[in-house]
């Protein structure tokens, strides 16, 4: 079932604002350091503590807002929540760091067992957004799990070779921009497999 239609101003900022208040309280708070219970905590570990609880509240509001949420949505919440819960508890933000890795290749393994059985789940998804003949949805799976492999090796490479704020600036802006241009390049499949298109 169709969740409810919400101005989409409000769903993006429902979506984006926790990762933007992560970069702005990390930016902040990075050379800082608070000590709770006799334990030092720094600003990372600091603005992983206020993410969590925050992409909690935002998923929820989506979901009363909207009726549904997304597979993806599920994923990444729980995800987060046990990584985050992680990195908070046991002061090591590494664990929080290894979550897109672990996510990309939960996204890429779901598309690839899809491939493997000649379907396409993305279609599943986006077929109503994005009316595509089969053969479309095919090409566009094949690309994106590899996408998302190779996302997901990216993730790795930075936060074990850079500083804090270079995987900050890639968790918030790189991964974002890195899917709005992968999809715009996408653009050829879009046209040649457009149902609609084919069909007037």
């Amino acid at each position: 079932m169709a969740g409810k239609k919400i101005n989409p101003w409000l769903k993006l900022g429902l979506e984006l604002g926790p990762v933007i208040a992560f970069f702005v309280a990390f930016v902040r708070l990075k050379d800082q350091t608070v000590t709770i219970g006799g334990t030092d905590y720094g600003g990372f570990i600091i603005a992983t503590a206020g993410f969590v609880p925050l992409l909690v509240l935002s998923t929820l509001i989506l979901w009363r807002l909207t009726g549904k949420l997304s597979a993806m949505q599920i994923a990444t919440l729980v995800l987060v929540v046990v990584f985050g819960g992680l990195s908070v508890w046991f002061n090591d933000e590494r664990f929080f760091k290894m979550k897109p890795t672990l996510i990309y290749l939960i996204f890429a393994g779901v598309l690839g067992w899809g491939l493997m059985k000649g379907k396409s789940y993305l279609a599943l998804v986006l077929q109503d957004a994005m009316p595509l003949e089969h053969e479309g949805w095919m090409i566009l799976t094949r690309r994106l799990t590899v996408f998302f492999l190779s996302l997901a090796v990216l993730n790795e490479v930075i936060w074990r070779t850079m500083s804090d704020q270079a995987w900050v600036n890639f968790k918030t802006f790189g991964l974002t921009a890195a899917i709005f241009l992968f999809f715009m390049a996408q653009g050829r499949v879009f046209r040649d497999y457009e149902i609609e298109e084919k069909d007037s």
